[in-house]
């Protein structure tokens, strides 16, 4: 698996030729090793992309993503058929131990709790309040600790105004951030033998990605810990360079320093040997720098 996340921002084609990506623009001709890559953003409508590309990217377990005309995440590809997935593991997961479901979720809330209230912290804002939200907190979340704490966090976080169904600049790059994590944790379930449609909270006939849904939440306050320190007025590439780039950010992952992007993985693959009666226990614990990053371009085009 790569370490670069590659962003096409321009008018491109994409095409494959010996283990490379072929990135043509007005500009001239880059060539990138298969390898090397990790993340594929595409994001504009004017870029072209070849069929045998996307099935080599595909080989390599290269996450794609697709923009809209408003440069919103819209589509990813997803792997059909990964060489470790098999019917004996398909069982496994139709038949999760429900109580094993409901521990994992209980665990997943406290953790974006968690970090919720360290985001809050880092910034000097009162974080009482979601403290004692978090010592409310039943199994399974019965009492739906996550969304009163979310309304309270992010007006702390921000305003007191502001309403994530806005329409606003910080709102569109929350939802980039996080569409780019779900495809991270999508890409590590999928690279596992397992399903995304199959998820222990979310169950929408609509979303394809329940379980991504599901196992993301924790790592979702590392997207508005960077965002909060960001002054701007629209979403601008830069803003999306940077929340791409925090995949490659270092942090503390059950007491041991990693970047986002392995953390990532660490956390999916404990989960899924958790739900699957590998482990008795998991442990999901974050801690976040007292100073913010900027984080620089990585990749793009």
């Amino acid at each position: 698996m790569g370490w670069r996340s590659v962003i096409i921002s321009q008018h491109a084609k994409l095409s494959y030729s010996s283990r490379n990506m072929v990135v043509q623009t007005d500009d001239g001709i880059n060539q990138i090793p298969l390898d090397d890559i990790d993340l594929l953003l595409i994001s504009t409508t004017q870029a072209v992309i070849t069929t045998m590309l996307i099935s080599e990217l595909a080989k390599e377990q290269v996450k794609v993503i697709f923009t809209d005309n408003a440069n919103e995440p819209v589509s990813e590809t997803v792997d059909y058929y990964p060489n470790n997935r098999n019917v004996d593991l398909l069982k496994k997961q139709f038949n999760w131990d429900k109580g094993r479901e409901q521990l994992l979720w209980t665990k997943i809330v406290a953790s974006k709790i968690i970090n919720q209230i360290n985001v809050l912290a880092i910034y000097g804002v009162d974080n009482r309040e979601l403290i004692d939200e978090l010592n409310k907190l039943e199994v399974d979340d019965v009492t739906n600790r996550e969304a009163v704490v979310a309304r309270k966090y992010f007006q702390q976080l921000f305003d007191k105004s502001f309403n994530r169904r806005d329409f606003n600049p910080y709102n569109a790059a929350m939802n980039y951030g996080y569409s780019v994590l779900l495809a991270n944790v999508n890409r590590e379930i999928v690279s596992n033998g397992y399903l995304t449609y199959l998820g222990i909270h979310h169950h929408s006939d609509e979303n394809q990605f329940n379980l991504g849904s599901d196992l993301m939440e924790p790592f979702r306050p590392i997207i508005d810990y960077w965002l909060a320190n960001q002054k701007f007025k629209e979403l601008t590439p830069d803003v999306k360079f940077g929340l791409v780039d925090l995949l490659n950010l270092e942090l503390k992952f059950n007491g041991k320093q990693t970047l986002f992007r392995n953390m990532i993985t660490d956390h999916v693959r404990n989960c899924l040997k958790f739900l699957s009666g590998e482990k008795d226990e998991v442990q999901i614990e974050v801690e976040l720098k007292n100073e913010v990053p900027n984080n620089a371009i990585n990749g793009n085009v």
